[in-house]
């Protein structure tokens, strides 16, 4: 720097040449005035390297469809979306003029008014300001390894004001202002007007009102102070000056400015994403295929309902809030998180302190999931527990044990003692199931046992089937988890994760076919090419559909008038539903699996850490009324089939008090159909069904 002796003021015209060699607008000017008519690409810093004055395309967001197409989420470095400036409307693109480069159709690349304007604020005013246009400021942003906008030096400056005049000699004036919108970024992950629009107002670019069109285009000076959910009167402010400009310059009249400074700004808070933990799985499972998701620009199309995924999340998350209040709550209270913005993979903390949960709802048929949550809330803990998760099932783990005592023809109106059981085990240990009541009913049905889950039945089962067959009877369904081949894992004592058991369920409600659970249905590029279509597993038979629908029946009961009546009051009487409710020991763990016509629906809850939810508390009290008001959902607008029997089974009459048939004079209010495997019904020579009667089990 040049220093003048004391009492010596320097020039007028030696401080505009030292404030234009700070600005870095010299060299142009000096060029201008000299009158080079030589062409920018011809100077001593050439731009062909690297070519900065190109229109390239931004990196792009993976987006993360919903089945009808919805969006669920995005992923990739840099969310955008690109978008056609003529879909929006004129009033868009002119804001952004109208504060960024009013003479933006007049210059060359360089605005020399602009800049001429500077150089004398800065003189007179002391006011140092940039004059930089829209072409300048997308050389910058779309080329920073080249044209590094944090360098302030006179020759990066010539660079980027050539690099903008050859990109004016190649491009449009609408491709020019295109690009712009496309690339800048507007905070909080989101670049781009599309994903702007989507961010701030939950719309499309092209729905934008002028007001909320002048908000956005107050924000590339800074996303971060202008933010107009954090800082709404800082941006309304700006926005007001946006509007004043525009009506100025002839975009709009001076009514239409003053209507929309008039108006508030109204933000949409909004989710990042619909389904976070659905987006991570996909990624997951697309990068493990091999497509480079998070490089942007894919489509993937997943079995996702969005309407049944929010009311899916809302359920599980008021259902936990109504726990957190209830008497007897052990744990703390927690409130949602008030960042809705965390993006999939981010770092949250793994590990809640909070009380947790999962639900997933599939398609029976197929597999296909069509919602999933893992957790209350992804912003306080991304862990996927639907997923990730490894817990207790409890009692709804039951139901495969009955499943294997009925195909190994047990009968549902065989009796069986719900009494003290000393099991002795190979360690010498002595085994003595308890039920949650701590009491013993003595006597039972199957069918009573299970309405009634009643653990040394399950156990007397699965020792007289043999665990090993029920083990292989839920791995055929889909359980890929160990069981372990003690007597405790008939009741839920080996951990599983909650999706594989909730999709394990879909072979009672399908007819006996195991189904993997199954989210990608599509994955295409930015050419609209199909890149990964995920065909599944092939469907597998797990049990016979006899004894499918039998145990199906059977959990209707569970849900009628069982552990689990609490869901049937919720869901539409029009819609048949069967299910198994499961809490651990301790009241750690609580579960509802259930299943209709259409859905599977499974819902756990408890602690990362396992603790006690509440003295009491049970599947049926605090999973099973979620399950219910998720289905409750799913059937607002859904018709609901009916289960139909397969062929080879029997419906006889029975009187429920004793399991045996009617007779003249057993009262109407216990008569009901019982379903048998046919040749197993009462009479019938094949299988006699009183050689089924189990007792106690000694040591």
């Amino acid at each position: 720097m040049i220093r003048f002796r004391p009492g010596v003021r320097p020039s007028p015209l030696f401080t505009m040449l030292q404030v234009a060699l700070t600005l870095g607008m010299a060299p142009a000017l000096l060029a201008q005035a000299a009158g080079q008519g030589t062409p920018p690409t011809q100077a001593a810093a050439p731009v062909s390297t690297g070519e900065p004055w190109r229109i390239i395309t931004p990196p792009q967001a993976t987006l993360v469809l919903a089945r009808d197409g919805a969006l669920l989420g995005e992923l990739g470095r840099e969310r955008r979306v690109s978008i056609s400036v003529r879909t929006l409307p004129k009033y868009v693109g002119q804001a952004f003029i109208a504060v960024e480069d009013k003479r933006f159709y007049q210059h060359d690349g360089v605005d020399l008014v602009g800049v001429a304007g500077a150089l004398k604020d800065a003189v007179t005013k002391g006011n140092l300001r940039g004059a930089s246009t829209i072409t300048q400021l997308l050389v910058g942003n779309m080329h920073p390894d080249v044209i590094d906008r944090r360098d302030r030096s006179p020759t990066r400056k010539l660079r980027e004001q050539q690099a903008a005049r050859e990109m004016e000699r190649h491009y449009s004036k609408e491709q020019i202002l295109e690009a712009f919108l496309n690339q800048i970024s507007f905070g909080r992950g989101a670049y781009g007007i599309e994903m702007a629009a989507r961010q701030y107002f939950a719309k499309g670019a092209a729905d934008l009102t002028l007001a909320e069109a002048a908000s956005l285009a107050s924000m590339p000076k800074s996303p971060v102070l202008y933010d107009p959910v954090r800082y709404a009167e800082r941006n309304r402010v700006r926005r007001n000056t946006v509007l004043a400009l525009m009506a100025d310059q002839g975009y709009i009249t001076a009514a239409q400015s003053q209507a929309a400074q008039k108006e508030p700004v109204r933000t949409v808070s909004t989710s990042r994403q619909q389904a976070p933990w659905v987006v991570d799985v996909v990624r997951v499972q697309a990068e493990r295929a091999g497509v480079p998701v998070m490089q942007g620009g894919y489509r993937i199309h997943t079995t996702i309902d969005l309407a049944l995924q929010r009311a899916t999340q809302q359920s599980l998350t008021s259902g936990i809030e109504e726990i957190e209040g209830r008497q007897g709550f052990r744990g703390q209270r927690c409130r949602a998180s008030a960042d809705t913005t965390t993006k999939p993979g981010a770092k949250a903390p793994k590990v809640s302190a909070c009380l947790e949960g999962a639900a997933v709802v599939l398609d029976p048929a197929t597999g296909d999931v069509r919602a999933l949550v893992g957790g209350r809330d992804y912003a306080r803990s991304s862990f996927n527990r639907a997923v990730d998760g490894n817990r207790q099932p409890g009692s709804s783990f039951k139901a495969f044990v009955y499943a294997q005592a009925i195909a190994q023809g047990l009968t549902a109106n065989a009796t069986v003692a719900d009494t003290a059981l000393r099991v002795r085990l190979d360690n010498g240990q002595i085994y003595s199931p308890d039920n949650a009541d701590n009491a013993f009913l003595g006597t039972l049905t199957l069918r009573e046992a299970l309405t009634r889950s009643r653990n040394p039945v399950a156990v007397q089962l699965a020792l007289s089937v043999g665990m090993d067959s029920v083990t292989a009877l839920a791995r055929r369904a889909g359980l890929r988890a160990p069981i372990a081949p003690y007597p405790s894992s008939a009741l839920g004592a080996s951990v599983v994760q909650p999706l594989d058991f909730v999709a394990a369920y879909a072979a009672f409600d399908n007819g006996g076919v195991g189904v993997d659970p199954r989210f990608i249905v599509r994955v295409e590029d930015r050419t609209g090419r199909t890149v990964l279509s995920p065909t599944g597993a092939p469907t597998r038979p797990a049990m016979d559909p006899r004894v499918a629908f039998i145990m199906r029946d059977m959990m209707q009961d569970v849900v009628t008038r069982g552990t689990a009546t609490a869901l049937r009051r919720l869901v539409p009487a029009r819609v048949p539903v069967a299910g198994k409710t499961g809490t651990t020991n301790d009241n750690t763990d609580v579960w509802f699996v259930g299943m209709t016509p259409e859905l599977v629906t499974g819902v756990w809850l408890g602690f990362d850490k396992p603790a006690m939810i509440a003295p009491g508390a049970a599947g049926g009290t605090l999973a099973a009324p979620i399950a219910g008001h998720i289905l409750a959902s799913a059937y607002e607008s859904r018709a609901s089939s009916v289960w139909s029997p397969p062929p080879g089974v029997v419906a006889v009459e029975l009187d429920r008090s004793t399991g045996q048939p009617t007779t003249a004079n057993t009262p109407a209010d216990q008569r009901y159909m019982e379903w048998f495997l046919e040749g197993t019904e009462p009479g019938a020579l094949a299988w006699p069904w009183s050689l089924f009667r189990l007792g106690p089990i000694g040591n």
